[in-house]
């Protein structure tokens, strides 16, 4: 029996596919960051010698298979928690999916077409550029999604101390590079092998200098905080009858912390509309001032004139103020569908209001003497977000809800991100979920206290407010990105000018 070469076109998308899965365990809670070098340098070396619809295919199989392996949650936050039917949950899936992988066929095409077919120029800077435009471009296009980013699989490798200078993005960059260092040493000639080995230690090297480097600074003495986790299962909060169990279990909870300088709440902890629940919001209020605490509540509430709702964090301290939700979760806090669908969802009685967007120039929110930079569950995967307010930011605060996702490794991959994002500010982080993860993280990324899952708790922990800027604070993602964008246009240019060069002989032969 002849065994199928994997020269076939179709053996080689498969195999893009398998490593783009692999990829996937690169991300928590497994961590094999390792996979986060080998599965690229993979697709890497299966996109060699392809043409541009060859390359656009692996590259969509490539990205096809770390979604489905990455995010196969969202059939369980679709069906089983939303209970939407099961086909509709699976188109949904599936459409996520081949449109992830769309992006992974733009980069088997830009790369076919616009890099160097070999080579140090395609190994170490083409390919990478490329990769980490149309990363970033997944990151903001129609709304975006910044989910598994490679940078994100260094959290716990000596790698993570470059966040504060280049950021996550940045990392991806590194990992991008020294993936093309490996496909090198397999494709290469000696002379490359040995710079691709070079390039493959800089980084390490690099950030084991880094280590020590302290880029923020404390503020102000430790500031007590306690976050109360209600771990209301998501198919039962909203159901009329759990409305005053759940008021009086935050109550409760939250009453015992009394004293505690500063007590936080997760993602819309109450049932409710904070108009519906004016005196018991003011009670407890009334209450925590009384013994000396600040309250930080995430909750849903509406504009004065009733015409908008949003999702936010409302801060009761010396003075009351609010954060509403900017950058929301398109077809879970809205809709960008005409009428007609909505009609349509529901009858098939699936949520089908929009919430509104918070303006992005926000203040800070301040509670407990701390000046907080305040996101809202997804927000914390937009790490640009809160770096216009960092300068006279304490600390951050995100309060979540990924009861959503059920016991999957959504909340892993969740708070993966949101660690990342105190490696890059070098602040701490308060970070409130309804049935996990929530935990206090400091400011290099390591988890100094976590509550127990899937069961009402309160965290006990303290904050050290900090100041000053990382490197990446001033510079954001521009100055990587535009560093790739201008090599890959400086690339392009030269194929461009190499083909028309080439194929002029050609023509003046033919003439």
């Amino acid at each position: 029996m002849q065994v199928p070469s994997l020269e076939q076109p179709w053996l080689r998308n498969l195999a893009a596919a398998v490593a783009g899965a692999l990829l996937a365990l690169a991300f928590a809670p497994l961590q094999w960051w390792l996979l986060g070098l080998l599965c690229p340098a993979a697709l890497m070396l299966l996109m060699q010698g392809a043409g541009p619809r060859a390359a656009a295919a692996r590259g969509f199989w490539f990205n096809a298979g770390t979604f489905a392996a990455g995010t196969y949650w969202l059939y369980i936050s679709i069906h089983l928690v939303a209970a939407a039917p099961i086909y509709m949950a699976l188109a949904l899936l599936v459409g996520l999916v081949a449109i992830m992988g769309l992006y992974g066929a733009l980069l088997g095409y830009v790369v076919a077409r616009f890099v160097p077919a070999r080579g140090a120029l395609r190994y170490l800077v083409g390919i990478p550029a490329a990769w980490l435009l149309i990363e970033w471009l997944r990151g903001w296009f129609l709304s975006g999604f910044a989910w598994l980013s490679l940078g994100y699989t260094q959290t716990d490798t000596l790698l993570a101390h470059l966040a504060p200078v280049i950021g996550a993005y940045g990392l991806s960059a590194v990992l991008l590079v020294a993936a093309g260092a490996l496909a090198m040493l397999v494709r290469g000639s000696r002379r490359e092998r040995v710079l691709a080995l070079a390039v493959l230690v800089v980084p390490w090297v690099a950030a084991a200098s880094l280590a020590k480097v302290e880029w923020t600074h404390p503020s102000g003495p430790p500031i007590g905080v306690a976050i109360v986790q209600g771990a209301t299962p998501e198919d039962e909060k909203w159901v009329a009858e759990n409305h005053d169990a759940t008021l009086e279990l935050y109550r409760e909870l939250t009453l015992r912390e009394l004293g505690v300088p500063l007590i936080v709440w997760p993602e819309a902890a109450p049932p409710d509309l904070a108009e519906s629940i004016e005196d018991y919001l003011a009670e407890l209020y009334r209450q925590a001032r009384r013994h000396g605490s600040a309250l930080v509540l995430g909750v849903l509430r509406t504009s004065d004139d009733g015409a908008h709702t949003y999702n936010s964090i409302l801060s009761l301290g010396d003075a009351v103020g609010w954060y509403n939700k900017s950058h929301l979760v398109p077809f879970a806090e809205y809709y960008p569908v005409p009428d007609f669908v909505r009609s349509w969802l529901r009858v098939l009685n699936l949520p089908h209001d929009d919430l509104t967007p918070g303006t992005t120039d926000q203040g800070l929110l301040v509670a407990a003497g701390l000046h907080l930079a305040a996101t809202v569950c997804y927000e914390d995967a937009f790490g640009a977000l809160p770096l216009g307010r960092l300068a006279g930011t304490d600390a951050l605060v995100n309060v979540t809800n990924d009861a959503w996702f059920g016991h999957s490794s959504a909340r892993f991959q969740h708070f993966q991100i949101a660690r990342m994002r105190t490696l890059e500010t070098g602040r701490y982080l308060i970070r409130a979920a309804n049935d996990g993860i929530s935990a206090v993280v400091g400011p290099h990324g390591e988890v100094l206290a976590r509550a127990p899952e899937y069961r009402p708790a309160v965290l006990r922990a303290s904050v050290i407010p900090r100041r000053g800027l990382t490197p990446f604070a001033y510079t954001g993602n521009w100055l990587i990105i535009s560093l790739a964008a201008t090599t890959l246009g400086g690339l392009a240019a030269w194929v461009w000018i190499a083909e028309r060069r080439r194929l002029q002989p050609a023509a003046a032969d033919v003439s």
